[in-house]
């Protein structure tokens, strides 16, 4: 036995106290496999600095990293069915939202708040994928239309940050009924005189893009974001024809034109409050003091 493993370690441990080193402090890039420091990730507003790779990020932070010094408010959304359909597959659907409600802390795949973009009244309607893939179902159609609303009512550009794989299939025709709500939400903002401005990021897919994410003033992606209606290999079997390189890819709908830019995360809010200055949108009021 060594007493200096067995006995005085084990003491000195218990008398200083053991700390134990977070599993978070490092995170591996799923493109380049590099590993990065939890704190440059979060400074780099998690854009892999060895290739540059965006990676996903949660509807908070998008709000967070739009609006003027991080400070916006959050709107309470309208309730929706929680189950409509009453619909199981492998499992039940409610047992699907409780468990995504516990994952991410959001009732839905979206949270709408409105506050300053480069001085410039602005309304944020930002999807999440990890809930159940960002689909859109009831809910996000009601997020829209209340966002729309608020942006007509403060005379306020509306901006939509979309990640989704699609419509909501549990919510079957309910879920595809969003698609001309959507559109009509979209429309009032555009009668009342204010931009729509809609960032595509990875993934944007199925209804989502066969509606409101395609039908900004300006439209504008992330590097490398897939967006698109089917999938790759649905359409190569329906077409029986290799697709190109790059397809579905935000450079190739750039160079196709499809989309407006192809902006860096770090630029974006910039770019953004230049956009709304263009576009001649409303000064915010100064907070008061």
């Amino acid at each position: 036995m060594n007493w200096l493993t067995e006995f005085v370690r084990p003491r000195v441990r218990t008398l200083l106290g053991r700390k134990e080193a977070p599993d978070n402090l490092w995170h591996q890039c799923p493109q380049c496999q590099q590993m990065i420091f939890h704190r440059e990730l979060e400074a780099a507003r998690k854009v892999c600095p060895h290739c540059g790779h965006h990676m996903r990020a949660t509807a908070q932070e998008r709000l967070t990293w739009t609006f003027d010094d991080a400070s916006f408010t959050r709107i309470d959304l309208p309730k929706v069915p929680a189950d409509p359909l009453k619909f199981q597959d492998k499992k039940r659907y409610s047992d699907r939202l409780s468990d995504s409600r516990k994952k991410t802390g959001m009732d839905d795949a979206v949270l709408v708040a409105h506050g300053s973009v480069g001085g410039h009244k602005a309304v944020v309607m930002a999807m999440d994928f990890r809930f159940m893939g960002g689909s859109m179902g009831a809910a996000m159609g009601e997020a829209l239309v209340s966002a729309a609303r608020l942006a007509v009512l403060q005379r306020a550009a509306l901006i939509v940050y979309t990640a989704s794989g699609g419509a909501r299939m549990q919510e079957g025709a309910i879920s595809l009924m969003q698609m001309p709500r959507t559109t009509i939400a979209v429309q009032m903002v555009r009668e009342a005189g204010l931009p729509y401005i809609v960032i595509l990021t990875d993934p944007t897919a199925g209804g989502v893009t066969a509606s409101f994410a395609m039908l900004g003033d300006i439209q504008i992606a992330e590097p490398n974001a897939l967006i698109g209606f089917a999938g790759a290999r649905v359409i190569e079997e329906t077409i029986r024809e290799k697709l190109p390189e790059g397809f579905q890819r935000a450079e190739y709908l750039l160079e196709h034109g499809m989309i407006d830019m192809v902006t860096p995360r770090g630029d974006l809010t910039a770019t953004l409050g230049r956009l709304l200055g263009l576009l001649h949108v409303p000064a915010a009021e100064p907070l008061a003091a």
